[in-house]
């Protein structure tokens, strides 16, 4: 005897057996929430709520829930591009505030009355100043302090441990013009840094 299914709401239906129903249901074909109608019933019912389907509905496996696109995906493509274009602007803006860091020796040459070429004595260097030399050996710079080689990276605690012991605050800086610009920045910058307020240099 056939039985009338419907899919839920829907004002058309179909007349199959019992057992079409039930394969149905296992197939897909058919939800539990569908509506039939038995023999001898005078209303819709869904397929869950009936009493002779309801126990097999129980007992199928709900369907796997329906994936979407995830639509809050974010793309990091622009994200890196400007972190790519920060990174370089940093680094070249801290290039130029390296390269203005630049010292101007006197030149003897110059006839300029507001800052003229100052003179001193072996005594008044000897009793004053930290003597520290810089020169070019084999293509490489070499820093000599008072007569000492040393590493341009590491003057700092040397020039600290001589103020400390001869509370001499002022650098005498030799250095010929051959000697990277850098190397003499570093040596002025370290002698600063160890608490020197005056760095005299020797006109080449």
């Amino acid at each position: 005897m056939n039985w009338k299914i419907r899919h839920e709401g829907s004002p058309e239906h179909v007349e199959l057996p019992l057992d079409e129903i039930r394969q149905g249901l296992v197939d897909g074909a058919w939800a539990t929430t569908d509506e039939v109608m038995g023999p001898g019933d005078t209303e819709w019912v869904p397929i869950e709520a009936h009493p002779v389907l309801e126990e097999f509905a129980a007992e199928l496996e709900p369907p796997p829930p329906r994936t979407y696109d995830d639509e809050t995906h974010l793309d990091m493509t622009a994200l890196i591009d400007v972190c790519l274009v920060l990174l370089v602007f940093f680094i070249l803006t801290t290039t130029v505030m390296a390269m203005q860091t630049w010292v101007e020796a006197p030149n003897p040459e110059e006839k300029d009355k507001k800052a003229p070429v100052r003179v001193v004595t072996q005594e008044q260097v000897d009793a004053q100043m930290i003597v520290c030399e810089a020169k070019m050996e084999g293509g490489e710079p070499v820093v000599l302090v008072e007569d000492k080689p040393f590493d341009p990276d590491r003057l700092t605690g040397e020039f600290r441990a001589r103020v400390r012991a001869s509370n001499k605050t002022t650098l005498l800086l030799k250095h010929e013009r051959k000697v990277p610009h850098d190397v003499v920045v570093k040596i002025i910058a370290a002698a600063r840094e160890a608490g020197m307020d005056k760095v005299n240099v020797q006109v080449p």
